[in-house]
């Protein structure tokens, strides 16, 4: 750093800061607490060598999830981050179906509030059904009845004779 005051790395380490310090850019003195959990999960070494393997346009947001995952990891040792990332997968999951639940009970409400209409096609079926149930009643209508026929006489199947002759 070659400033006044060392970076929170090499204040946490107790060394000197040199000019070209690669944590200097990304754990500033004002802020030790970012260093000193990411060192507790990864060692200042390995983030040193994963810094240095990065491009530098790239650092920021690498140290950004090595907080990240240090915090992760410091709450839930065995899971870190992906536990978080399961955890909220559910949540989100379970409030899918609250959802659906609850625009499946939303439609069933409106479909009770709504009154049922007879539509054109309804009317026409009807129409139609009465239609072929008229011509079904004429067809089946008894031989003795004969309304086709000029002469009032009710012509009695067992009986051939007119009741008017």
């Amino acid at each position: 750093m070659g400033g006044s005051s060392p970076c929170a790395s090499c204040k946490l380490l107790r060394r000197r800061c040199a000019k070209d310090c690669i944590f200097a850019p990304y754990f500033p003195s004002d802020d030790p607490h970012k260093f000193a959990i990411v060192h507790k999960v990864f060692g200042a070494s390995n983030v040193s060598k994963m810094l240095q393997e990065i491009p530098v346009h790239q650092r920021v947001d690498a140290v950004s999830s090595l907080v990240y995952e240090a915090n992760a990891r410091v709450r839930d040792p065995v899971y870190g981050c992906v536990g978080a990332i399961s955890y909220l997968q559910n949540q989100v999951s379970q409030l899918q179906m609250q959802l659906a639940a609850t625009q499946a009970e939303m439609i069933c409400i409106q479909m009770q509030q709504e009154p049922t209409l007879p539509t054109q096609l309804d009317q026409d079926d009807e129409k139609a059904l009465l239609l072929a149930s008229s011509n079904n009643f004429i067809n089946n209508i008894p031989q003795h009845f004969n309304f086709a026929s000029t002469s009032n006489v009710i012509q009695d199947p067992l009986k051939r004779e007119s009741l008017w002759t």
